[in-house]
């Protein structure tokens, strides 16, 4: 049967290039649905201040009128100009086990990228940093997180197939929590406050956090900012992620850490896992998603670590034992007993060893995966 692949620039074409992951993945109880109405949000042209400075082009592949597959091509100009890389992005990638629908939709991203005299392609990944990214290449029988991308196996193989190489590697970490943390981490937890003369703050409400929300990605940037894969985030697209994820942040979940002139210097940004609850609203708020969100904090066990920064003036010097403390006393309030980390870069050493006290065990990995066009 022929494979047609076709551009999308309707809002009902989006809507199933949105939903084409719910009938792939469906019966699948690895893969944890995001949110539709979000994702069409962070789609639209309209909403999404990435598209100030980005350019996006969205296919979908038909056999026998049937949606087989999709793909976003995706021109971060900022990445072009300001960091000289000659790069088109492919994200929103999702496909059946045949390696033609593959090439066929990896082949109209190259197109694109010629045109616009790019070097190479790379993908899976989003917009920017604080998108899904990395193809999922261990770890296939663990349920997905709620930030992480899920895919099957084979689409590894379609990759290499065609040529692609490794670009960049994540490992993802699973933590079991100790019924106390050990003396010796709160003790040195202790000596760091006093050393530094640092302020610990757990919030009661989004009213108290909210003043630390642009502290915290301009801290992300100084942590990430010297990594390869670091794209910058404007003031609008940090507005517009500071919206989303006010929605569904709970305060006490998130820790922050100042200096003694009140500038911020570590946080953690973490979550009761939501995967159970996505996974029973189907991508939909209504008519019970909403309620399974609502009440997952009281029916998992587990926490996902989302976003974590250390200034690198006070990295290495045992700042993250003071954050993970007060975050743990949350977990422990709310009888969590596992967690999960985001994806770290595999040579992202600082992030990594946040967890060394801890035991982590490496369940996942992913990748992302690059090709000169």
């Amino acid at each position: 049967m022929e494979i047609e692949v076709k551009e999308i620039a309707s809002s009902s074409g989006l809507k199933n290039f949105v939903k084409f992951p719910l009938s792939l993945y469906k019966g699948n109880k690895f893969y944890v649905p995001s949110l539709i109405q979000e994702e069409l949000e962070c789609l639209d042209k309209n909403k999404n201040p990435v598209f100030e400075h980005a350019e996006v082009f969205y296919f979908l592949a038909y056999k026998d009128k049937k949606v087989v597959g999709r793909i976003a091509a995706i021109i971060n100009n900022q990445e072009i100009e300001k960091q000289k890389k000659l790069k088109i992005r492919f994200g929103w990638f999702d496909v059946i086990d045949d390696i033609e629908v593959t090439k066929k939709l990896i082949h109209k991203v190259i197109e694109i990228g010629k045109k616009k005299r790019l070097e190479y392609i790379e993908g899976p990944v989003g917009f920017s940093n604080l998108d899904k990214a990395g193809l999922l290449t261990e770890g296939f029988e663990k349920k997905s997180t709620m930030i992480a991308l899920y895919n099957y196996r084979y689409y590894e193989s379609h990759l290499k197939a065609l040529g692609f190489t490794t670009a960049n590697e994540w490992v993802e970490n699973y933590l079991t929590l100790p019924e106390e943390l050990p003396e010796k981490v709160t003790k040195f937890a202790d000596i760091i406050q006093k050393r530094y003369d640092l302020k610990s703050f757990t919030f009661r409400n989004k009213q108290e956090m909210e003043p630390f929300i642009y502290p915290i990605f301009d801290l992300l940037e100084k942590t990430y900012g010297s990594l390869d894969s670091y794209v910058p985030i404007t003031k609008n697209e940090i507005s517009f992620y500071k919206k989303k994820y006010l929605k569904i942040l709970i305060p006490e979940f998130v820790n922050c850490v100042t200096d003694k002139n009140g500038k911020l210097c570590a946080f953690a940004v973490t979550s009761p896992s939501f995967a159970d609850a996505l996974q029973k609203s189907g991508g939909k708020l209504f008519p019970w998603g909403w309620y399974h969100l609502y009440t997952a904090v009281k029916k998992t066990n587990t926490a996902e670590s989302l976003l974590i920064g250390v200034h690198p003036n006070y990295q290495k010097k045992g700042i993250t034992s003071l954050v993970f403390r007060n975050i743990f006393q949350t977990y422990k309030k709310y009888g969590l007993r596992y967690m999960e980390t985001n994806p770290q870069l595999i040579d992202n050493l600082n992030v990594q060893l946040l967890w060394k006290e801890f035991n982590p065990v490496v369940h996942k990995k992913r990748k992302t995966f690059k090709k000169l066009i």
